[in-house]
């Protein structure tokens, strides 16, 4: 399917989004019911979990997912969405169609209905959502080792860092400190794939509490 644009203009926010995307995924025939679980969106692309009912209470039958113990079937829907010249517009897939956008978070995951193929597309997306859910959120002052040293724009390369931030007005970003360099680099949640924690900020005293301890005793 290709993309639809609403030229009436009628969705213009998150809330709007998010209240469209609702009413697409819900809808009632003379034998099912079809209604969203959960939803959520990571950049562009709204992430959700959509169930499937059979009105008799008959388990639904269907080649991609095994019907849970009430014979629902509950799968991923991933829509991508744009404006263009102030007309939003989405494109819809559903998981088995192989999406390549992939950071469903677990808690749509988890509400998933199991997949018979374990070679399937499904199966396959559902993998990389995983894998982008178990990288690290860091916290700020943990120093990391990153998988592979990151090429930056200079040309030098730089592997361990500490997380920090600097403000851009009255905004915080996240950033990361080079160990060797002590320059300040952005670095993206890909990027951060497979690193290792050295050491944790929870782990160390913070310095202003040191500082003022140090008064203290003097």
């Amino acid at each position: 399917m290709g993309w639809l644009f609403y030229t009436d203009r009628r969705v213009k926010s998150y809330a709007d989004e998010k209240a469209e995307i609702m009413r697409l995924c819900t809808f009632y025939s003379d034998v099912r019911r079809t209604e969203l679980l959960k939803t959520c969106k990571f950049g562009s692309t709204w992430y959700a979990a959509v169930k499937v009912t059979n009105l008799d209470g008959t388990p639904v039958e269907d080649r991609t997912y095994t019907p849970d113990d009430d014979g629902s079937i509950t799968f991923a829907a991933v829509f991508l969405t744009r404006y263009d010249d102030g007309c939003w517009g989405y494109k819809d897939m559903e998981e088995s169609a192989g999406p390549v956008e992939s950071r469903a978070p677990l808690s749509i995951l988890n509400l998933l209905s199991k997949i018979k193929d374990p070679d399937s597309y499904s199966h396959a997306w559902r993998q990389r959502c995983r894998e982008w859910a178990s990288i690290p959120d860091y916290e700020e002052g943990d120093k990391i080792k990153l998988a592979a040293p990151v090429t930056l724009t200079d040309g030098s390369t730089c592997q361990i860092v500490t997380a920090t931030h600097y403000r851009r007005g009255r905004q915080k970003r996240r950033c990361y400190s080079i160990e060797e360099t002590g320059g300040l680099v952005r670095l993206s949640k890909a990027a951060l794939a497979g690193s290792e924690l050295l050491s944790s900020a929870k782990g160390e005293a913070s310095p202003v509490l040191a500082e003022y301890l140090a008064g203290q005793r003097g």
